[in-house]
């Protein structure tokens, strides 16, 4: 183990400079660092978008969940599964009656509630794409993704 005072003679030793064989010639002055910035401005209102998405999400699970529900044959006297149906129920019902239920008493083919699916996605999409047009700075392209 080296003791404190060998350490910094090591240290010593190693920061002398070498001798220079010319004493005219200047020294070298190293180039300014340019410092740049990793983070960059969102060229959109991020949180916006990801609300909108992350509503869209939930509204897409409940329905999932409804349509699974109903497809496996879940019972509606279990409390889980009735507040899934509760829930979802008024996002379904604009879309019941476009295309005709299959199945039987107890599985059902919802075809409601997979136009739902599709029509709450495309609007989340539109609104997310609506929002970051919006929100861009003037005389850029919004993100695409």
């Amino acid at each position: 183990m080296l003791s404190s005072k060998e350490v910094n003679d090591y240290m010593a030793i190693q920061q002398q400079a070498p001798a220079s064989t010319s004493e005219s010639a200047p020294a070298s002055v190293p180039a300014p660092v340019e410092r740049t910035s990793v983070t960059e401005r969102a060229p959109y209102n991020f949180r916006a978008a990801a609300t909108v998405g992350f509503i869209v999400g939930v509204v897409d699970i409940l329905i999932a969940a409804r349509f699974l529900g109903k497809l496996f044959g879940a019972s509606a006297h279990s409390a889980f599964v009735n507040f899934i149906y509760q829930v979802s129920g008024p996002i379904v019902s604009p879309f019941t009656g476009i295309f005709g239920d299959t199945g039987s008493k107890t599985n059902t083919f919802e075809t409601a509630s997979l136009v739902a699916l599709v029509v709450y996605a495309v609007i989340g999409w539109g609104l997310v794409a609506l929002i970051r047009i919006v929100t861009a700075p003037k005389g850029t392209k919004p993100a695409s993704s």
